[in-house]
């Protein structure tokens, strides 16, 4: 098993159910001899896309061949597209027909998507698989991969079906990062300032000061990753299911998954972190609308979020956007309304984030029609 040395861990505690979340680089190599270790004798499933599979594949197989882990392969197309119900049933299908069995593993390798499908497949496939995470962007590595919340999207919103699913062991192999586009990095670091604009003020005021090593690879990445894993391993351990405070770690996302959806989740448009800068810009604007949120506060989270390089505007999402009442539709499908009631992360300045179960739609739908020029 990989030395404490030379990895940082974190706990994920959930009594019986808790894992560990290992970050450190070239853990990818070191696979096989983990899994072989923490599931002596389980066959597996390796899940993984076109795009991860050029660049980290072979890496991981020889991983497994080396530790006498018996495995598969499925590979699915690249792109938010994929988390849909034919994607999800043929993995489903492909996986029954290699006859594995309910102690047997699925291993996701790959970014947000791969992780959301593969652990929603191993939620459901003879009713539970175990279920492990080696997420290749900086986005899965502090934040989908971790929580075990899995899932599709439907024609109707983003992620409305699936389980909660927790995996058995998180593999944040750093060295991976070195591989994504500046466009993905950027995506993935907008959930790592989410994190501060939670309920963090000084993470936040950190990444304004540190932001320059962390997208150049130096020890402060990997100091953000672990940080940001932490903060989210804490909200999940006191909130697993996300009856209470878990939602605030949704703060932009309502927002960005209405843009997301308004969009038809074209990643040439958007992709999720972009979908979640706007909307964290959004969250704050529309909270300093209330009254809530200095607006200082709001000027500062735009200037970090624009100097490294993300988007803060809906009308820099190319192309038209569809009618208002698509987007009032879009925010009704939230997993978070409650009883018809809009529910959103609002906030009354950085690090102090709420979640309002009392939003109403005419104030909300009057400030998009403002935001989006219509």
């Amino acid at each position: 098993m990989i030395e404490e040395s030379k990895a940082t861990l974190v706990n994920v505690d959930l009594g019986d159910r808790s894992y560990p979340i290992i970050i450190g680089r070239n853990l990818i190599k070191r696979a096989g001899e983990e899994i072989s270790a923490r599931l002596p004798g389980s066959k597996t499933v390796i899940i993984t896309d076109e795009a991860v599979a050029k660049f980290h594949l072979k890496t991981l197989e020889d991983s497994f061949k080396a530790s006498g882990v018996e495995f598969n392969t499925l590979i699915v197309p690249s792109g938010e597209q994929t988390k849909r119900f034919e994607i999800f049933e043929r993995l489903c299908d492909d996986i029954l027909a290699l006859r594995l069995e309910r102690g047997d593993a699925v291993v996701a390798l790959g970014g947000g998507v791969v992780g959301d499908l593969s652990g929603f497949v191993a939620g459901v496939v003879r009713r539970g698989m175990k279920f492990v995470q080696i997420p290749t962007t900086l986005l899965a590595q502090v934040d989908s991969s971790v929580g075990g919340k899995t899932g599709i999207n439907s024609r109707h919103g983003k992620n409305l079906l699936g389980v909660f699913n927790q995996p058995a062991l998180v593999l944040a192999d750093t060295s991976v990062l070195d591989t994504l586009s500046p466009r993905d990095f950027r995506s993935g670091y907008a959930e790592v300032a989410k994190y501060g604009l939670i309920n963090d003020p000084d993470f936040f005021y950190w990444l304004e000061q540190n932001w320059e090593g962390i997208f150049s690879g130096g020890p402060e990445r990997e100091e953000a990753i672990a940080h940001s894993c932490r903060a989210k391993a804490a909200v999940v351990a006191a909130d697993e299911f996300e009856s209470g405070n878990r939602a605030l770690l949704n703060l932009g996302h309502t927002f960005g998954h209405s843009l997301e959806g308004a969009v038809a989740y074209e990643t040439e448009r958007l992709v999720h972190g972009e979908g979640v800068s706007i909307g964290m810009v959004l969250a704050h604007e529309f909270s300093e609308q209330m009254g809530l949120c200095p607006p200082e506060d709001t000027k500062r989270v735009i200037e970090h979020l624009k100097t490294v390089g993300l988007p803060t505007r809906v009308d820099q999402i190319p192309g038209q956007l569809p009618p208002i009442g698509t987007f009032m539709d879009l925010i009704a499908q939230d997993k978070k309304v409650s009883r018809g009631q809009l529910t959103f992360v609002l906030t009354k300045g950085i690090g102090t984030s709420y979640v309002d179960k009392t939003v109403n739609a005419e104030p909300l739908r009057a400030f998009l029609e403002e935001k989006l020029g219509k």
